[in-house]
């Protein structure tokens, strides 16, 4: 199985989450890993968590790690986050795109710009972080990227059509991405997240509106698929979307991990 060791992943919507989770993980299988999200330290968000506060989680699993406060809807910050990867460890090998926003509401009621919104952060964003970061990765010789998905890219929900269009496009982008790149020892993979992860922002949203929480899942379900995904070979498992349900039906992992209300992330 491939190591992690003197890899280097860059991981967006790292500062809380299923992408914290992803980038912690990493940092304890020996990556050296970028966080990249709005909140820092000295930019705090409404939901807990930074980059700074995950990138401390990863440096204290022995690893190094560069905490880059960046807003992805805008191409200037995309291509800063990408730059200053590079610059701080020379290479990417990892390119995780996990951040993602919605805002749901009927097609009627949403504003275009929180549209664009969408748009630009869960579909422009890893589409141009992909175009910044190839270049090196053909370079050294390869490398590895993964997007996370929704189930909201394969069904309709209330209020989630743009959404679960950029999600569906992002599924696309990912197979394509692996066909042109196919003889070039670049591997896309997506990883659809079609279980309830009580990541902050599914807690903030669903907890007084849904009772029975005992499907719940922690975060480190999302990061141990992840891992798994990044490890296979890419000889047969490249261009592949693929749901955590489906994981567990042909391959048997991840394991189900409850949820508990107490629990941090």
């Amino acid at each position: 199985m491939p190591s992690f060791q003197g890899k280097v992943a860059l991981v967006t919507g790292a500062s809380r989450g299923i992408g914290k989770a992803i980038a912690i993980a990493l940092g304890r299988e020996g990556a050296d890993v970028v966080t990249v999200a709005r909140a820092s330290d000295t930019n705090p968000l409404k939901l807990p968590g930074t980059v700074d506060e995950t990138a401390r989680r990863i440096e204290a699993a022995g690893a190094n790690a560069l905490a880059v406060s960046a807003d992805l809807t805008r191409d200037e910050e995309i291509q800063r986050a990408a730059e200053m990867a590079l610059e701080a460890f020379g290479r990417v090998d990892i390119l995780i795109n996990n951040a993602a926003i919605d805002f749901p509401a009927p097609l009627l009621e949403l504003p275009v710009k929180r549209y664009d919104l969408i748009m630009a952060l869960d579909l422009r964003a890893p589409y141009l972080l992909a175009r910044h970061l190839l270049p090196s990765m053909l370079e050294r010789g390869g490398g590895s990227i993964l997007n996370v998905s929704s189930l909201a890219a394969l069904n309709q929900y209330p209020g989630q059509l743009p959404y679960g269009m950029a999600k569906a496009a992002l599924e696309r982008f990912t197979w394509g991405l692996a066909e042109e790149m196919k003889d070039r020892n670049i591997v896309s993979n997506c990883l659809r997240v079609d279980v309830p992860i009580a990541s902050e922002g599914f807690v903030m949203n669903f907890a007084d509106r849904i009772e029975d929480k005992s499907a719940w899942e922690k975060t480190d379900v999302g990061a141990e698929a992840a891992l798994w995904m990044l490890q296979r070979d890419p000889a047969t498992f490249n261009g592949v979307n693929i749901g955590i349900t489906g994981l567990r039906e042909q391959y048997g992992i991840p394991a189900f991990q409850k949820w508990e209300p107490d629990e941090a992330s």
